[in-house]
Protein backbone atom coordinates (compact mmCIF):
# COMPACT_ATOMS: atom_id res chain seq x y z
CA UNK A 1 0.00 0.00 0.00
CA UNK A 2 1.22 3.31 -1.03
CA UNK A 3 1.81 6.12 1.53
CA UNK A 4 -0.87 8.28 -0.99
CA UNK A 5 -3.53 5.43 -0.76
CA UNK A 6 -2.85 5.24 2.95
CA UNK A 7 -3.58 9.26 3.69
CA UNK A 8 -6.59 8.98 1.89
CA UNK A 9 -8.23 5.99 4.01
CA UNK A 10 -7.09 7.83 6.85
CA UNK A 11 -8.80 11.27 5.83
CA UNK A 12 -11.97 9.40 4.76
CA UNK A 13 -12.40 7.72 8.11
CA UNK A 14 -11.48 11.21 9.98
CA UNK A 15 -14.65 12.81 7.85
CA UNK A 16 -17.20 9.55 9.04
CA UNK A 17 -16.46 10.33 12.79
CA UNK A 18 -16.31 13.81 12.82
CA UNK A 19 -19.90 14.18 12.88
CA UNK A 20 -20.58 11.93 15.97
CA UNK A 21 -20.90 11.62 19.52
CA UNK A 22 -17.36 11.94 20.95
CA UNK A 23 -16.33 10.40 17.45
CA UNK A 24 -17.18 6.49 18.36
CA UNK A 25 -17.87 4.55 15.37
CA UNK A 26 -18.20 1.14 16.79
CA UNK A 27 -21.35 2.60 19.49
CA UNK A 28 -23.16 3.74 15.83
CA UNK A 29 -22.49 0.27 14.10
CA UNK A 30 -23.42 -1.75 17.37
CA UNK A 31 -27.06 0.36 17.65
CA UNK A 32 -29.98 -0.76 16.16
CA UNK A 33 -30.42 1.37 12.83
CA UNK A 34 -33.81 3.37 12.92
CA UNK A 35 -35.44 0.80 10.31
CA UNK A 36 -34.55 -2.09 11.96
CA UNK A 37 -35.88 -0.64 15.30
CA UNK A 38 -39.80 -1.71 16.31
CA UNK A 39 -42.30 0.24 14.93
CA UNK A 40 -45.03 1.16 16.67
CA UNK A 41 -48.89 -0.71 15.77
CA UNK A 42 -50.63 1.92 13.60
CA UNK A 43 -53.65 3.06 15.43
CA UNK A 44 -56.86 2.52 14.68
CA UNK A 45 -57.47 5.72 13.06
CA UNK A 46 -54.37 4.58 11.06
CA UNK A 47 -55.74 1.51 9.33
CA UNK A 48 -59.09 2.43 9.39
CA UNK A 49 -62.10 0.05 10.11
CA UNK A 50 -65.04 -1.17 7.65
CA UNK A 51 -66.11 2.19 8.59
CA UNK A 52 -63.42 3.67 6.39
CA UNK A 53 -64.56 1.09 3.30
CA UNK A 54 -68.13 2.46 3.50
CA UNK A 55 -67.28 6.05 3.29
CA UNK A 56 -64.99 5.59 0.81
CA UNK A 57 -65.44 5.79 -3.54
CA UNK A 58 -64.54 2.49 -4.87
CA UNK A 59 -64.47 1.35 -8.45
CA UNK A 60 -65.49 -2.22 -7.56
CA UNK A 61 -69.13 -1.11 -5.89
CA UNK A 62 -71.63 -3.85 -6.57
CA UNK A 63 -73.04 -2.47 -9.58
CA UNK A 64 -70.13 -3.21 -11.55
CA UNK A 65 -69.74 -7.16 -10.55
CA UNK A 66 -71.18 -9.85 -12.08
CA UNK A 67 -73.86 -10.12 -10.07
CA UNK A 68 -75.31 -6.49 -9.82
CA UNK A 69 -77.68 -6.37 -6.89
CA UNK A 70 -77.72 -2.71 -5.86
CA UNK A 71 -75.09 0.63 -6.43
CA UNK A 72 -72.89 1.63 -3.69
CA UNK A 73 -73.10 4.95 -2.03
CA UNK A 74 -70.64 5.84 -0.02
CA UNK A 75 -71.80 9.08 1.43
CA UNK A 76 -71.70 9.89 5.13
CA UNK A 77 -74.74 11.26 5.79
CA UNK A 78 -77.66 9.16 7.62
CA UNK A 79 -80.03 9.20 4.92
CA UNK A 80 -80.74 5.66 5.11
CA UNK A 81 -79.43 4.82 1.50
CA UNK A 82 -75.49 5.22 2.43
CA UNK A 83 -73.92 1.44 2.51
CA UNK A 84 -72.99 2.49 6.35
CA UNK A 85 -76.44 3.45 7.01
CA UNK A 86 -77.56 0.21 5.30
CA UNK A 87 -75.73 -1.93 7.37
CA UNK A 88 -76.16 -0.39 10.77
CA UNK A 89 -79.77 -0.28 10.35
CA UNK A 90 -80.21 -3.85 9.04
CA UNK A 91 -81.29 -6.76 11.22
CA UNK A 92 -79.54 -9.77 10.57
CA UNK A 93 -80.16 -13.60 11.01
CA UNK A 94 -77.75 -15.72 12.03
CA UNK A 95 -79.17 -19.56 12.26
CA UNK A 96 -76.74 -21.66 13.89
CA UNK A 97 -74.73 -20.70 16.68
CA UNK A 98 -71.76 -23.75 16.81
CA UNK A 99 -68.60 -23.92 14.95
CA UNK A 100 -69.83 -21.50 12.34
CA UNK A 101 -72.28 -19.62 14.06
CA UNK A 102 -69.75 -18.89 16.73
CA UNK A 103 -67.33 -17.24 14.10
CA UNK A 104 -69.90 -15.47 12.31
CA UNK A 105 -71.17 -13.89 15.12
CA UNK A 106 -67.78 -12.86 16.42
CA UNK A 107 -67.20 -10.91 12.86
CA UNK A 108 -70.50 -9.04 13.22
CA UNK A 109 -69.49 -7.70 16.31
CA UNK A 110 -66.16 -7.04 15.54
CA UNK A 111 -66.95 -5.25 12.35
CA UNK A 112 -68.57 -2.64 14.55
CA UNK A 113 -71.08 -1.66 11.84
CA UNK A 114 -73.69 -4.27 12.65
CA UNK A 115 -76.17 -3.65 15.25
CA UNK A 116 -78.86 -6.01 15.21
CA UNK A 117 -78.82 -9.35 14.65
CA UNK A 118 -80.87 -12.66 16.00
CA UNK A 119 -79.38 -15.86 16.35
CA UNK A 120 -81.21 -19.40 16.14
CA UNK A 121 -79.99 -22.86 17.17
CA UNK A 122 -81.80 -25.97 18.67
CA UNK A 123 -78.49 -27.77 20.28
CA UNK A 124 -77.18 -27.36 23.94
CA UNK A 125 -73.31 -27.01 25.17
CA UNK A 126 -71.15 -30.04 25.00
CA UNK A 127 -68.26 -30.53 26.43
CA UNK A 128 -66.40 -31.08 23.33
CA UNK A 129 -67.53 -28.11 21.82
CA UNK A 130 -65.36 -26.40 23.67
CA UNK A 131 -62.20 -26.59 21.80
CA UNK A 132 -63.31 -24.39 19.19
CA UNK A 133 -66.41 -22.88 19.67
CA UNK A 134 -64.85 -20.28 21.74
CA UNK A 135 -68.24 -18.00 22.89
CA UNK A 136 -68.47 -20.88 25.42
CA UNK A 137 -66.86 -21.69 28.81
CA UNK A 138 -67.11 -25.17 30.57
CA UNK A 139 -70.10 -23.25 32.78
CA UNK A 140 -71.76 -23.38 29.92
CA UNK A 141 -71.80 -26.69 29.33
CA UNK A 142 -75.78 -28.50 29.27
CA UNK A 143 -77.36 -24.80 28.39
CA UNK A 144 -78.18 -23.55 25.29
CA UNK A 145 -75.77 -22.35 22.54
CA UNK A 146 -77.90 -19.66 21.05
CA UNK A 147 -78.55 -17.74 24.48
CA UNK A 148 -74.81 -18.66 25.77
CA UNK A 149 -73.67 -17.16 22.85
CA UNK A 150 -75.77 -13.63 22.62
CA UNK A 151 -74.77 -13.18 26.30
CA UNK A 152 -71.44 -13.19 25.55
CA UNK A 153 -70.97 -11.53 22.42
CA UNK A 154 -73.54 -8.42 23.85
CA UNK A 155 -70.88 -8.45 27.41
CA UNK A 156 -67.81 -8.44 25.61
CA UNK A 157 -68.86 -6.06 22.30
CA UNK A 158 -71.69 -3.57 24.05
CA UNK A 159 -72.58 -1.54 20.81
CA UNK A 160 -74.28 -5.43 19.92
CA UNK A 161 -77.92 -6.38 20.32
CA UNK A 162 -77.97 -9.68 19.68
CA UNK A 163 -81.22 -11.51 20.42
CA UNK A 164 -81.22 -15.61 21.40
CA UNK A 165 -84.10 -18.27 20.24
CA UNK A 166 -83.14 -21.50 21.24
CA UNK A 167 -85.94 -23.67 19.31
CA UNK A 168 -86.27 -25.16 15.83
CA UNK A 169 -86.52 -22.81 12.49
CA UNK A 170 -89.57 -24.83 11.56
CA UNK A 171 -91.37 -23.41 14.85
CA UNK A 172 -90.95 -19.40 13.58
CA UNK A 173 -93.60 -18.59 10.48
CA UNK A 174 -92.96 -16.81 7.63
CA UNK A 175 -93.67 -13.45 9.41
CA UNK A 176 -90.63 -13.80 11.67
CA UNK A 177 -88.17 -14.26 8.80
CA UNK A 178 -89.88 -11.56 6.83
CA UNK A 179 -87.98 -9.10 8.99
CA UNK A 180 -84.58 -9.64 8.12
CA UNK A 181 -82.41 -8.33 5.33
CA UNK A 182 -80.03 -10.56 4.98
CA UNK A 183 -80.05 -14.31 6.73
CA UNK A 184 -76.26 -16.53 7.42
CA UNK A 185 -76.92 -20.05 7.78
CA UNK A 186 -74.26 -22.04 9.65
CA UNK A 187 -76.29 -25.41 9.78
CA UNK A 188 -74.71 -28.30 9.96
CA UNK A 189 -77.18 -31.02 8.27
CA UNK A 190 -78.95 -31.09 4.99
CA UNK A 191 -82.99 -31.35 5.96
CA UNK A 192 -82.60 -27.77 8.18
CA UNK A 193 -80.81 -25.96 5.16
CA UNK A 194 -83.36 -27.31 3.11
CA UNK A 195 -86.43 -26.10 4.57
CA UNK A 196 -84.63 -22.64 5.43
CA UNK A 197 -84.23 -22.26 1.54
CA UNK A 198 -88.02 -23.71 1.03
CA UNK A 199 -88.70 -20.61 3.39
CA UNK A 200 -86.71 -17.80 2.19
CA UNK A 201 -87.58 -18.87 -1.25
CA UNK A 202 -91.37 -18.62 -0.57
CA UNK A 203 -91.22 -14.97 0.95
CA UNK A 204 -90.83 -13.72 -3.13
CA UNK A 205 -93.29 -11.87 -3.75
CA UNK A 206 -94.06 -11.15 -7.94
CA UNK A 207 -95.45 -8.43 -9.94
CA UNK A 208 -97.98 -7.83 -12.33
CA UNK A 209 -95.86 -9.02 -14.99
CA UNK A 210 -94.25 -12.23 -13.00
CA UNK A 211 -91.19 -10.63 -11.68
CA UNK A 212 -89.82 -10.94 -8.72
CA UNK A 213 -90.41 -8.27 -6.18
CA UNK A 214 -86.98 -6.85 -5.30
CA UNK A 215 -88.36 -5.34 -1.60
CA UNK A 216 -89.11 -9.25 -1.03
CA UNK A 217 -85.99 -10.36 -1.67
CA UNK A 218 -83.82 -11.67 1.62
CA UNK A 219 -80.31 -13.00 0.08
CA UNK A 220 -79.37 -16.33 1.94
CA UNK A 221 -75.69 -16.60 2.95
CA UNK A 222 -75.23 -20.10 3.12
CA UNK A 223 -72.06 -21.79 4.51
CA UNK A 224 -70.71 -25.46 5.24
CA UNK A 225 -67.61 -27.09 6.19
CA UNK A 226 -66.11 -30.72 6.66
CA UNK A 227 -63.12 -31.53 7.79
CA UNK A 228 -60.74 -29.42 5.64
CA UNK A 229 -63.74 -28.47 3.27
CA UNK A 230 -66.09 -25.45 3.35
CA UNK A 231 -67.83 -23.86 1.21
CA UNK A 232 -70.15 -20.33 0.92
CA UNK A 233 -72.15 -19.40 -1.19
CA UNK A 234 -74.74 -16.45 -2.19
CA UNK A 235 -78.23 -17.45 -2.61
CA UNK A 236 -81.17 -14.47 -4.38
CA UNK A 237 -84.30 -16.22 -4.01
CA UNK A 238 -85.92 -16.51 -7.91
CA UNK A 239 -82.99 -15.08 -9.38
CA UNK A 240 -79.79 -17.37 -8.69
CA UNK A 241 -80.27 -21.26 -8.07
CA UNK A 242 -80.68 -21.82 -4.79
CA UNK A 243 -79.83 -24.83 -1.71
CA UNK A 244 -82.51 -27.43 -3.99
CA UNK A 245 -80.75 -26.64 -7.10
CA UNK A 246 -77.43 -28.61 -5.74
CA UNK A 247 -78.95 -31.28 -3.94
CA UNK A 248 -77.26 -33.76 -6.02
CA UNK A 249 -73.84 -32.54 -5.00
CA UNK A 250 -74.64 -34.27 -1.74
CA UNK A 251 -74.86 -37.57 -0.97
CA UNK A 252 -77.32 -39.22 0.62
CA UNK A 253 -76.28 -41.10 3.44
CA UNK A 254 -75.98 -44.76 2.93
CA UNK A 255 -77.98 -46.82 5.35
CA UNK A 256 -76.69 -50.35 7.08
CA UNK A 257 -78.81 -53.28 6.72
CA UNK A 258 -80.02 -54.09 10.29
CA UNK A 259 -78.83 -57.96 9.68
CA UNK A 260 -74.98 -56.39 9.59
CA UNK A 261 -75.66 -54.55 12.83
CA UNK A 262 -77.55 -57.45 14.44
CA UNK A 263 -75.72 -60.41 13.50
CA UNK A 264 -71.92 -59.35 12.00
CA UNK A 265 -70.66 -56.56 12.66
CA UNK A 266 -67.35 -54.99 10.82
CA UNK A 267 -66.27 -52.02 12.07
CA UNK A 268 -66.66 -49.95 14.87
CA UNK A 269 -69.85 -47.62 13.48
CA UNK A 270 -71.74 -51.14 13.35
CA UNK A 271 -71.04 -51.78 17.42
CA UNK A 272 -72.23 -48.46 18.15
CA UNK A 273 -75.54 -48.31 15.92
CA UNK A 274 -76.19 -51.86 17.57
CA UNK A 275 -75.99 -50.34 21.25
CA UNK A 276 -78.19 -47.19 19.96
CA UNK A 277 -80.71 -49.31 17.60
CA UNK A 278 -81.33 -52.11 19.09
CA UNK A 279 -80.00 -52.61 23.01
CA UNK A 280 -81.04 -49.04 23.99
CA UNK A 281 -85.07 -49.46 22.72
CA UNK A 282 -85.49 -52.65 24.64
CA UNK A 283 -82.98 -51.43 27.95
CA UNK A 284 -85.08 -48.32 28.24
CA UNK A 285 -88.47 -48.55 26.32
CA UNK A 286 -89.72 -45.37 27.31
CA UNK A 287 -86.84 -42.97 26.90
CA UNK A 288 -85.45 -41.28 23.64
CA UNK A 289 -82.36 -41.41 23.23
CA UNK A 290 -80.73 -37.82 23.98
CA UNK A 291 -77.68 -37.26 21.80
CA UNK A 292 -77.06 -34.18 23.95
CA UNK A 293 -76.67 -35.52 26.91
CA UNK A 294 -73.44 -36.80 28.95
CA UNK A 295 -75.45 -39.94 30.63
CA UNK A 296 -76.95 -41.44 27.49
CA UNK A 297 -74.05 -41.48 25.52
CA UNK A 298 -71.78 -42.85 28.26
CA UNK A 299 -74.22 -45.75 28.03
CA UNK A 300 -74.64 -46.37 24.83
CA UNK A 301 -70.35 -45.74 24.25
CA UNK A 302 -69.83 -48.63 26.78
CA UNK A 303 -72.41 -51.10 25.15
CA UNK A 304 -70.45 -50.41 22.00
CA UNK A 305 -67.03 -51.36 23.74
CA UNK A 306 -68.86 -54.51 24.89
CA UNK A 307 -69.79 -55.45 21.31
CA UNK A 308 -66.62 -54.31 19.98
CA UNK A 309 -64.79 -56.90 22.02
CA UNK A 310 -66.60 -59.52 21.63
CA UNK A 311 -66.10 -59.66 17.46
CA UNK A 312 -62.46 -58.37 18.17
CA UNK A 313 -63.54 -54.85 16.34
CA UNK A 314 -61.13 -52.24 17.84
CA UNK A 315 -61.90 -48.42 17.55
CA UNK A 316 -64.62 -47.35 19.57
CA UNK A 317 -64.30 -43.95 21.10
CA UNK A 318 -66.21 -41.52 22.98
CA UNK A 319 -66.00 -38.97 20.17
CA UNK A 320 -66.69 -41.62 17.99
CA UNK A 321 -69.83 -42.38 19.27
CA UNK A 322 -70.89 -39.00 19.37
CA UNK A 323 -70.04 -38.61 15.35
CA UNK A 324 -72.46 -41.55 14.67
CA UNK A 325 -74.90 -40.48 17.64
CA UNK A 326 -75.26 -37.13 16.38
CA UNK A 327 -73.91 -37.54 12.72
CA UNK A 328 -70.99 -35.68 13.45
CA UNK A 329 -68.24 -34.45 10.90
CA UNK A 330 -65.10 -34.04 12.07
CA UNK A 331 -64.56 -30.25 12.36
CA UNK A 332 -61.59 -28.04 11.92
CA UNK A 333 -61.44 -24.57 13.29
CA UNK A 334 -59.52 -22.99 10.78
CA UNK A 335 -62.11 -24.40 8.21
CA UNK A 336 -64.84 -23.11 10.05
CA UNK A 337 -63.02 -19.53 10.50
CA UNK A 338 -62.52 -19.23 6.78
CA UNK A 339 -65.86 -19.85 5.93
CA UNK A 340 -67.10 -17.97 8.03
CA UNK A 341 -65.20 -14.60 7.16
CA UNK A 342 -66.50 -15.05 3.36
CA UNK A 343 -69.97 -15.88 4.44
CA UNK A 344 -69.77 -12.44 6.68
CA UNK A 345 -67.78 -10.81 4.18
CA UNK A 346 -70.15 -11.91 1.68
CA UNK A 347 -73.44 -10.08 4.14
CA UNK A 348 -71.39 -6.68 4.07
CA UNK A 349 -71.46 -6.76 0.35
CA UNK A 350 -75.08 -7.27 -0.42
CA UNK A 351 -76.18 -5.07 2.45
CA UNK A 352 -74.12 -2.07 1.60
CA UNK A 353 -72.89 -2.90 -2.02
CA UNK A 354 -69.45 -1.82 -1.55
CA UNK A 355 -67.99 -4.42 -3.84
CA UNK A 356 -68.80 -7.07 -5.78
CA UNK A 357 -71.32 -10.06 -4.46
CA UNK A 358 -69.86 -13.93 -4.88
CA UNK A 359 -71.46 -15.18 -8.56
CA UNK A 360 -72.26 -17.24 -6.50
CA UNK A 361 -70.29 -20.47 -5.25
CA UNK A 362 -67.47 -20.38 -3.53
CA UNK A 363 -65.16 -23.71 -2.71
CA UNK A 364 -62.52 -24.62 -0.20
CA UNK A 365 -60.00 -27.67 -0.16
CA UNK A 366 -57.85 -27.02 2.61
CA UNK A 367 -56.27 -30.37 2.14
CA UNK A 368 -55.22 -29.26 -1.14
CA UNK A 369 -53.77 -26.27 -0.91
CA UNK A 370 -54.72 -22.58 0.70
CA UNK A 371 -56.52 -21.48 -2.46
CA UNK A 372 -60.00 -21.46 -2.75
CA UNK A 373 -62.41 -20.82 -6.26
CA UNK A 374 -65.55 -19.87 -7.27
CA UNK A 375 -67.60 -20.81 -10.04
CA UNK A 376 -71.35 -19.85 -10.66
CA UNK A 377 -73.81 -22.83 -9.45
CA UNK A 378 -76.65 -22.83 -12.40
CA UNK A 379 -80.22 -22.64 -11.48
CA UNK A 380 -81.82 -26.01 -12.13
CA UNK A 381 -84.55 -25.53 -14.94
CA UNK A 382 -86.49 -28.65 -12.97
CA UNK A 383 -85.83 -27.08 -9.04
CA UNK A 384 -89.05 -27.76 -7.42
CA UNK A 385 -88.27 -24.45 -5.21
CA UNK A 386 -86.73 -22.12 -7.52
CA UNK A 387 -88.55 -22.56 -10.60
CA UNK A 388 -91.92 -22.84 -11.84
CA UNK A 389 -91.80 -26.78 -13.07
CA UNK A 390 -94.29 -29.52 -13.96
CA UNK A 391 -92.54 -33.20 -13.33
CA UNK A 392 -93.31 -36.13 -15.68
CA UNK A 393 -93.58 -39.51 -14.29
CA UNK A 394 -93.80 -43.23 -15.76
CA UNK A 395 -94.97 -45.84 -13.46
CA UNK A 396 -96.56 -48.68 -14.14
CA UNK A 397 -100.68 -48.74 -13.12
CA UNK A 398 -100.39 -51.64 -11.07
CA UNK A 399 -97.88 -50.28 -8.26
CA UNK A 400 -99.27 -48.99 -5.05
CA UNK A 401 -99.63 -45.81 -3.74
CA UNK A 402 -97.15 -46.40 -0.75
CA UNK A 403 -94.44 -47.86 -3.72
CA UNK A 404 -95.13 -44.53 -5.61
CA UNK A 405 -94.19 -42.50 -2.59
CA UNK A 406 -91.53 -44.40 -1.92
CA UNK A 407 -90.08 -43.48 -5.06
CA UNK A 408 -90.38 -40.00 -4.83
CA UNK A 409 -88.34 -40.10 -0.99
CA UNK A 410 -85.42 -42.44 -3.04
CA UNK A 411 -85.18 -40.57 -6.07
CA UNK A 412 -84.34 -37.02 -7.04
CA UNK A 413 -86.40 -35.45 -4.93
CA UNK A 414 -85.41 -36.89 -2.10
CA UNK A 415 -88.63 -36.13 0.09
CA UNK A 416 -89.10 -37.22 3.83
CA UNK A 417 -92.78 -37.18 4.56
CA UNK A 418 -94.47 -37.19 1.38
CA UNK A 419 -98.68 -36.06 1.02
CA UNK A 420 -100.50 -36.68 -2.25
CA UNK A 421 -103.53 -34.92 -3.51
CA UNK A 422 -105.10 -35.17 -7.08
CA UNK A 423 -107.25 -32.58 -9.14
CA UNK A 424 -110.56 -34.80 -7.55
CA UNK A 425 -109.30 -35.84 -3.85
CA UNK A 426 -107.22 -36.56 -1.36
CA UNK A 427 -104.85 -39.44 -1.96
CA UNK A 428 -103.08 -39.70 1.17
CA UNK A 429 -102.05 -37.13 3.79
CA UNK A 430 -99.77 -37.41 6.72
CA UNK A 431 -101.61 -34.70 8.95
CA UNK A 432 -104.11 -34.11 10.92
CA UNK A 433 -104.26 -37.50 12.59
CA UNK A 434 -107.85 -37.65 11.46
CA UNK A 435 -107.13 -37.05 8.01
CA UNK A 436 -104.10 -39.70 7.95
CA UNK A 437 -106.20 -42.00 9.37
CA UNK A 438 -108.90 -41.50 6.85
CA UNK A 439 -106.57 -41.80 3.64
CA UNK A 440 -104.05 -44.47 5.11
CA UNK A 441 -106.28 -47.48 3.11
CA UNK A 442 -105.54 -45.85 -0.10
CA UNK A 443 -101.65 -46.63 0.32
CA UNK A 444 -102.23 -50.51 -0.63
CA UNK A 445 -104.24 -49.41 -3.83
CA UNK A 446 -102.76 -49.44 -7.21
CA UNK A 447 -102.95 -45.97 -8.40
CA UNK A 448 -105.20 -47.38 -11.63
CA UNK A 449 -107.39 -47.56 -8.93
CA UNK A 450 -107.22 -43.91 -7.40
CA UNK A 451 -106.33 -42.20 -10.61
CA UNK A 452 -106.38 -41.39 -14.22
CA UNK A 453 -103.53 -41.97 -16.49
CA UNK A 454 -101.79 -38.49 -17.42
CA UNK A 455 -103.54 -36.77 -14.04
CA UNK A 456 -101.98 -34.07 -12.61
CA UNK A 457 -100.86 -34.47 -8.78
CA UNK A 458 -99.94 -32.36 -5.77
CA UNK A 459 -96.76 -33.21 -3.24
CA UNK A 460 -95.88 -31.84 -0.40
CA UNK A 461 -93.43 -32.12 1.82
CA UNK A 462 -92.04 -30.62 5.07
CA UNK A 463 -88.47 -30.21 3.40
CA UNK A 464 -90.37 -27.96 0.92
CA UNK A 465 -92.07 -25.93 3.87
CA UNK A 466 -94.98 -24.72 1.77
CA UNK A 467 -93.77 -25.53 -1.51
CA UNK A 468 -95.68 -27.78 -3.99
CA UNK A 469 -94.65 -30.39 -6.56
CA UNK A 470 -96.17 -30.43 -9.50
CA UNK A 471 -96.66 -34.10 -10.79
CA UNK A 472 -98.19 -35.42 -13.94
CA UNK A 473 -98.44 -39.32 -13.42
CA UNK A 474 -98.48 -41.36 -16.56
CA UNK A 475 -99.66 -45.26 -16.74
CA UNK A 476 -96.59 -46.89 -18.79
CA UNK A 477 -98.19 -50.52 -19.34
CA UNK A 478 -96.04 -53.65 -20.26
CA UNK A 479 -96.09 -54.33 -24.50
Amino acid sequence: MTASTSSVKRDASEMMTSNLPNGNLDAVIAAPSSSSRRRRPLSRRQRGTLSTLLTRKSPFGNETGSLPIGEFDSSVDNNGTSGSSLVRNAKILVVGAGGLGCEILKNLAMSEVVRDVVVMDLDTIDVTNLNRQFLFRSTDVGHSKAECASKFINTRCPWMNVVPYHGKIQNKDAEFYRQFKVVISGLDNVEARRWLNGMINNLVEFDSDGDPMPETIIPLVDGGTEGFSGQSRLILPRITSCFECSLDAFTPSAAVPLCTIAETPRIPEHCIAHAMVLQWPKEFPNKKLDGDSPADMKWVHERAVERADRFGIPGVTYMLTLGVVKNIIPAVASTNAIVSAVCVNEAMKVLSFCSHSLNTYMMYMGSEGIYSHTFVYEQKETCPVCTIHTHQLSVPSTITLNTLLQQLCDGEFRLKAPSITSSSKTLYMRSPAVLEKATRRNLDEPLKELMMSGEELVVTDPVFHETSLSLVVTFAEKS
